[in-house]
């Protein structure tokens, strides 16, 4: 019997959702800082669904709660980016009967390189919960798809040492930004010069239009999605030498904390989603800078006038394009899945009338 499991579920049937999605530290959630629910609005967009979950089987007792467990059925096991977690919600909203306090305990995304990870070695995604059911998801069952920053170079590695060929779909637009405190009078920085902040040629906000300030430049630890971001999209090959050891932030809300933090001030930069900043963890002294002049508004963005727009991808196996996880990846770019995903509050990559 799964201890660990029985008493996650008891744990979990006995806490509200904004509880229960602060209780997971190891995963998406703890980079989370808002409650998610249904936006305003919402309307039921899938009427006929061919994504179920499979049978549900008595595993045990947990005090005097009797524990089941759920199959994928003919739904995907998903894992992806802390990023993906309010489209991963929308996507079973729409699909399957969970109630919006059951969302909290079955989407439960492992972050970017953890999820790369369990996709190539088909690996399981922890342990799901459906907390109304009593029930764990198949703990066994190995990730089917994901939803992610692009693959850094370690995980192309992994793949090709592993013997998979990864098959990515791009599913919306974002932006990556570069963040910094709102007391600093610069406003935007040249694509050249982020550059040479991050490189080390620049170290002193004067030199961008700043005060005389020595610029703390924060980064995120390899394999996570925004460095392998910035690593592709801003430094193209140039060394990292603009940062000190102490400046690497293992999660995206502890840089996005640091940036905003009162004792940095206005000296200090970092770099995220826009998505993040704007829906999953808010901060009240953080501001976007623009790149080159130009805002990362929607439109530019989708247009590409914003330098750094980028995608979140639907990752599967090469191979399993006919099996749930193909099937599943044509959904979310098709008309009704990009719906789903407009509705989850991300840019889609449909014009959608």
């Amino acid at each position: 019997m799964r201890k660990r499991v029985l008493a996650a579920i008891l744990c979990a049937v006995c806490v509200m959702p904004a509880a229960l999605a602060g209780a997971s530290e190891a995963g998406a959630w703890g980079q989370i800082k808002r409650e998610l629910t249904r936006p305003g609005g919402w309307r039921q967009i899938v009427t006929e669904s061919p994504f179920r979950l499979g049978e549900r089987a008595e595993i045990g007792k947990a005090g005097d709660v009797t524990v089941y467990e759920i199959g994928y059925g003919s739904y995907p096991s998903i894992d992806g980016s802390t990023v993906a977690v309010p489209m991963a919600m929308e996507f079973a909203r729409q699909h399957l009967p969970l109630s919006e306090s059951d969302l909290y305990g079955f989407v439960f995304l492992s972050t970017t390189h953890r999820a790369y990870e369990h996709l190539i070695r088909r690996q399981p995604n922890g342990s799901p919960l459906v907390p109304s059911f009593s029930a764990a998801m198949d703990e066994k069952h190995p990730v089917d798809l994901i939803i992610v920053t692009g693959p850094s170079e370690e995980e192309l590695a992994l793949a090709r040492e592993c013997g998979v060929e990864l098959v990515k779909e791009p599913v919306c637009y974002d932006a990556f930004v570069f963040i910094t405190h709102r007391d600093n009078p610069v406003n935007g920085l040249t694509v050249e010069q982020a550059r040479k902040i991050y490189s080390g040629e620049i170290t002193n906000w004067k030199e961008v239009g700043g005060e005389d300030e020595a610029i703390k430049a924060y980064t995120r630890e390899p394999n996570s999605g925004s460095q392998t971001a910035m690593e592709a999209l801003v430094m193209r090959g140039l060394p990292f030498g603009g940062t000190e050891p102490n400046y690497v932030v293992s999660s995206m809300e502890g840089l996005v904390s640091r940036v905003g933090n009162y004792e940095n001030g206005p000296s200090s930069l970092g770099y995220t989603y826009l998505f993040y900043i704007d829906v999953l963890y808010p901060h009240e002294a953080v501001k976007t800078l623009a790149i080159d002049g130009v805002e990362p508004a929607a439109e530019n963005i989708r247009s590409g006038a914003y330098p750094f727009s980028t995608n979140y991808y639907g990752v599967i196996r090469a191979g399993e394009e006919e099996g749930v996880a193909g099937q599943f990846l044509r959904w979310m770019v098709s008309e009704e899945g990009q719906r789903c995903v407009e509705q989850a509050g991300y840019i889609p990559m449909r014009t959608l009338q």
